[in-house]
């Protein structure tokens, strides 16, 4: 993937960087792949707006991705590279020898006619997905399941990757994307290779209008609002809202720590890193 600017004819177009999309090799999605994808405005079932700054943009299918790999031992041809609205990565359109196609997240340098498998051993090629107990160190993976079965959770997004630091009995030391280092059952399935379109990140949509097109709705500053709004609208002329800055429902935005602590906690190994280069 590359990335694509334009000859400022319009003040739109000055900082526009767009995808050049060279890489994807067929536009329309395969149809028995794909279902509805209905959207909800960020309302909840009794029609009220839960979560802020959504609603519009275009129409889309959801294209329906294979996180779990389990036709195990048998051999896999890419025979498309697509673009999913849903995702920034690339999908990659499988056609196994039985007849049965499926999409998985494209890896990284994966071309159509390249064959890919999922097993227990295998060897490590980018694309194949395999349990992590067979993974060598060092090599970059994605798509890591955090139950054995249960399907990739972790490390999906584009131009990411995570590290395989060392096994030690039934876990493997993985460092994420984040900076985190965390225990996985060697049992968990990983893929080989790192996620596709690593310029997503550097995409610059150049106007308003383009956010609205992806369904988001304008954002408008607390301290720019009335008292009866939001807890830091009001005060006479230009006010910094007076307090440490707080959500419309009052929760601390800013150095609050909202996680909440979960079970899997104890398999975290190192926390992520403060400040990301």
């Amino acid at each position: 993937m590359g990335l694509k600017s334009y000859n400022p004819v319009t003040p739109t177009q000055r900082f526009l960087k767009t995808d050049d999309f060279k890489d994807v090799t067929k536009k329309k999605p395969e149809k028995s792949l794909t279902r509805v994808l209905k959207k909800s405005g960020g309302r909840n079932n009794q029609g009220k707006v839960t979560s802020r700054h959504r609603g519009g943009g275009s129409k889309r299918k959801y294209r329906i991705v294979d996180f779990k790999r389990t036709r195990d031992g048998m051999s896999a041809e890419i025979t498309a590279i697509e673009y999913d609205p849903n995702r920034g990565a690339r999908i990659a359109l499988l056609a196994y020898e039985d007849g049965v196609k499926s999409y998985i997240i494209a890896p990284q340098n994966l071309r159509v006619g390249d064959k890919v498998m999922s097993g227990e051993k295998l060897p490590p090629d980018t694309g194949n997905c395999m349990i992590i107990a067979n993974i060598p160190t060092g090599i970059p993976v994605h798509n890591i399941e955090l139950n054995p079965g249960k399907g990739a959770q972790l490390v999906r997004g584009a131009g990411t990757s995570a590290t395989i630091l060392a096994h030690e009995g039934k876990y493997s030391h993985i460092r994420l994307p984040s900076g985190e280092i965390r225990l996985i059952s060697q049992k968990c399935r990983a893929t080989v290779g790192m996620v596709s379109n690593p310029d997503y990140s550097n995409i610059h949509y150049g106007k308003a209008g383009k956010t609205r097109w992806l369904g988001r709705r304008p954002k408008v500053r607390g301290v720019a609002m009335n008292p009866v709004d939001h807890p830091l609208g009001g005060g006479e002329g230009r006010s910094s809202g007076g307090r440490h800055p707080v959500s419309p429902t009052g929760l601390p935005s800013k150095g609050f720590k909202t996680r909440k602590k979960k079970l899997s906690d104890k398999y975290i190994v190192k926390r992520k890193s403060k400040k990301r280069n």
